[in-house]
């Protein structure tokens, strides 16, 4: 009888505290993981910089994003409003990521646009956890007509997650950055 009382004791014990290797580790931060991480619904501005005001000026963003079954390819979906002659603009973007190599490729969709391709190489500046970090894309591209390099760093602080873009271009002497535009947006 006794015995049988301390078994169940101990048992209830474990049942409340649980063992310690039972404990689930801490999630390991990876592109991989961070993206998985970001599914869901988002709102926000995304701000253009005035550089003879000297100053921001925005407009609100709703953002969704899904993660496809293979846990590799990610689905965006932006909307935000242009203004009374373009209205409500969507731009959708697919991208597949190679874990191995840390690039993504992908395709961007916007009415009355040609598709933009892309290969992106990302690169984790820091990694505190699955909602704290900070990361760095970078591609070659075109930006006003002009060939440049690109570079998007989005750092995410729990709910809030702000994205920069950042462009050199490359037909002048020199490595000068210049701000194109940034994204500022809370999990809804």
């Amino acid at each position: 009888m006794i015995t049988r009382l301390l078994t169940a004791i101990g048992l209830a014990i474990l049942a409340l505290t649980g063992p310690a290797s039972a404990q689930t580790p801490p999630a390991v931060v990876t592109p991989t993981t961070i993206r998985a991480a970001l599914v869901g619904n988002w709102q926000g501005k995304l701000e253009y910089r005035d550089y003879q005001a000297d100053r921001w000026f925005g407009i609100p963003v709703k953002v969704s994003i899904e993660m496809m079954r293979d846990g590799l390819t990610l689905v965006r979906h932006a909307d935000f409003d242009d203004g009374p002659k373009a209205g409500i603009v969507t731009i959708t973007t697919i991208a597949l990521l190679d874990p191995a190599t840390s690039r993504e490729q992908a395709a961007s969709f916007r009415k009355g646009r040609e598709t933009e391709v892309t290969t992106a190489t990302l690169r984790l500046i820091r990694t505190d956890a699955l909602d704290r970090w900070t990361l760095e894309e970078s591609s070659d591209g075109t930006v006003d007509d002009r060939p440049a390099r690109i570079r998007e760093t989005t750092k995410r602080d729990g709910g809030t997650m702000v994205t920069l873009k950042e462009v050199d271009f490359l037909d002048d002497t020199g490595e000068t950055w210049l701000t194109r535009n940034r994204t500022t947006l809370t999990r809804e």
